[in-house]
């Protein structure tokens, strides 16, 4: 055997899976058919700017960051908790009146629903919060728009707050997601802060490897194939192992092991460069009146300076599907951008699309985490499609993969 273990896929699921079995002392290879480490979560420079590899934000409340990350090493940046959701006319303040008591006179006056749906809110965020986290996967699972209205929250509320905010987050702005992975989003965003580290998403891969053994990671190495422990790569090469792990996404997972595909769910991100910010502060803005098909938006240098050159601006407008030919999209999103923003938006310069068909998996009802993650004695798959659709899901379940890699190696020696 050339190795005791080869992970396919560097993203961050394969990643964990190899720091763990490496700091037990085992043999591990990662072989990543890209040209670097991160898979979904990765930082490009474009001509001085920082554009990750679409509009991604972290939650600081995942249980798995403290294992692997110093988020003040990465001079984490936060968002301002809340949000600025657009009416059809202007953008109201929508906050934690709990960590932002200034927040509170602008919350129960924003146009996004009754004064009994933000006491709704207070009553979900206080559900989420009891209890272990865990829990809330074992709860009776239903879509989100179901749980929504099953909390009696009206269509005001769902359409104007929820449908764009979750539109970002999962995806999904038919709320079709299951609701054991919403409650567990709601929790996130109750009990922490949202963010980037100051050098773009990137920095969270850069330093999950940095400790990986020098030439335990090979990149440019597509697989076609992988039989009994033999990984046979598209260049005609080939590697053996004692064990595989497949650290994909799902479609790929799909391909290589016979774990069912979960489908998935897409997103568009456009990255424009601006001379001035058309949002004051480190604040994410929704589309509550359903404009066009921009859901959220934000000026990542109002969070982080260094993702733009000095002087300069970058914003981000995130679009769950969208238009399929890129000039639709970006016509469609100027303009839905104009008449929030006016027509300064016209002389905004686009930088980049990015088009990810695979961003998350789709988790709707019936949902159940921890999907198993040994297909045979010397084959397992793992990622966020095994656990929760997130940066949390894929980071655990790197970790229990290996966990579960050690005892079948413990049990076969």
């Amino acid at each position: 055997m050339d190795h005791e273990v080869v992970i396919v896929g560097a993203g961050l699921a394969g990643l964990s899976c190899a720091r763990t079995l490496a700091a037990a002392g085992i043999d591990v290879r990662i072989v990543e058919k890209s040209d670097g480490v991160g898979g979904r979560v990765r930082t490009d420079s474009v001509d001085g700017y920082r554009l990750d590899r679409g509009f991604q934000i972290l939650l600081t409340a995942y249980p798995e960051l403290d294992r692997w990350f110093d988020l003040d090493a990465l001079d984490f940046r936060r968002f301002r908790a809340g949000a600025n959701v657009w009416t059809g006319s202007r953008f109201a303040r929508v906050g934690d009146p709990l960590r932002r008591p200034g927040d509170l006179v602008s919350t129960l006056r924003a146009p996004i629903g009754s004064f009994g749906d933000k006491l709704r809110i207070l009553q979900l965020v206080a559900s989420v919060r009891r209890g272990k986290a865990r829990k809330l996967l074992s709860r009776p699972d239903m879509t989100t728009m179901e749980r929504l209205k099953r909390g009696g929250f009206s269509s005001t509320m769902i359409d104007r707050f929820f449908r764009p905010l979750f539109a970002g987050i999962q995806l999904d702005p038919e709320l079709d997601v299951s609701s054991r992975r919403f409650e567990m989003i709601m929790r996130m965003l109750a009990v922490g802060d949202t963010g980037v580290p100051a050098l773009g998403m990137g920095t969270l891969s850069e330093s999950l490897a940095a400790p990986l053994p020098i030439g335990s990671v090979q990149l440019g190495r597509a697989v076609l194939g992988i039989d009994s422990g033999c990984v046979t790569f598209a260049d005609g090469g080939s590697t053996t192992a004692r064990v595989v792990v497949v650290a994909t996404d799902g479609p790929t997972a799909s391909r290589l092991v016979p774990v069912a595909d979960p489908g998935s769910r897409s997103v568009a991100a456009l990255w424009f460069a601006t001379d001035e910010s058309p949002l004051a502060g480190p604040v994410l803005a929704l589309d509550g009146a359903a404009s066009g098909p921009v859901k959220n938006f934000a000026v990542m240098t109002e969070v982080s300076s260094a993702y733009a050159p000095a002087g300069r601006h970058l914003a981000v407008a995130a679009v769950p599907g969208g238009p399929a030919r890129s000039v639709e999209l970006e016509a469609e999103s100027r303009s839905q951008l104009r008449s929030w923003f006016g027509p300064v938006v016209d002389r905004w310069d686009l930088l980049r699309i990015d088009r990810i068909e695979h961003a998350q998996p789709n988790q709707e009802p019936p949902f159940s985490p921890k999907k198993p993650v040994k297909v045979a004695a010397d084959l397992f798959v793992c990622g966020d499609h095994r656990d929760t659709a997130s940066i949390q899901g894929a980071l655990f379940s790197g970790r229990r993969t290996a966990e579960a890699v050690l005892a079948e190696l413990g049990s076969g020696a």
